[in-house]
């Protein structure tokens, strides 16, 4: 997705320091990609297998509000599964199969067919080619709350890690997920950038843990987290690229 021709300049903060970036941070979801036409796609290949394989289920699956129901009682019920989605999304279908009559056991082969769609992504037209510059200068470590696999997703060659708050344990904003990503390129936290779109999760985290931050804000969205600042605010990862001098 291409930024309109009459899109603003990036808008630096005061304290952008170029010389000091020795390795990049990168969110996946909504910064290299849009992830809800994703998750709906994923979900409508979801529901095609259990037509064929648990047709009750997917009977109830079409009810939003036995969805709903499910969602809440996993959230009431598995706090220890908030930060791992693949595990929340499993268990939430192996709920639905019981409540339907249908073979639990059938949760694993589901989940899998979702989470192969759910690696099927669409590349914003500035991601790839951002991804080659910046990894061509900098170590790239991706840090997601989500469940990509930047190796099936085919981006892999472009990092040198990858930390997701399912393996790690914790997610973003906590800080500690921060400085496991600065740990992976080798450097310290304020020889960091961050680049994500998130203003809390991606934004007020980094700052916290001491990072320089770009905030990717591709629909015009309001800071709202002052007194801290983004370093750069841009619609486009090539301009990012161009701010670099890279």
């Amino acid at each position: 997705m291409k930024p309109p021709a009459d899109a603003p300049p990036p808008i630096s903060g005061p304290r952008l320091d170029t010389r000091r970036i020795r390795a990049i941070t990168l969110d996946l979801d909504d910064t290299l990609w849009p992830i809800w036409p994703t998750i709906a796609r994923a979900e409508q290949v979801l529901a095609g297998w259990l037509a064929q394989h648990a047709p009750a289920t997917a009977a109830l699956g079409a009810d939003r509000q036995a969805l709903r129901e499910v969602r809440e009682h996993m959230g009431r019920t598995r706090p220890d599964l908030a930060h791992d989605l693949s595990a929340l999304r499993r268990e939430s279908i192996r709920m639905l199969l019981q409540r339907a009559g249908d073979d639990p056991a059938l949760a694993e082969p589901a989940f899998e067919v979702f989470f192969a769609e759910r690696q099927r992504v669409e590349l914003f037209d500035d991601a790839l080619p951002a991804l080659q510059r910046l990894g061509a200068r900098f170590p790239i470590v991706a840090l997601s709350n989500g469940n990509a696999d930047v190796q099936r997703v085919g981006i892999g060659a472009h990092f040198v890690a990858s930390i997701s708050a399912r393996e790690f344990g914790v997610g973003k904003p906590d800080v500690r997920i921060f400085h496991a990503g600065a740990q992976a390129a080798g450097v310290a936290p304020a020889e960091v950038l961050h680049i994500g779109d998130d203003a809390h999760l991606d934004g007020v985290g980094a700052l916290n843990a001491g990072m320089q931050l770009a905030w990717v804000n591709r629909e015009g969205h309001p800071w709202e987290h002052a007194p801290l600042q983004p370093h750069i605010t841009l619609s486009d990862l090539r301009v990012l690229c161009d701010a670099l001098g890279l």
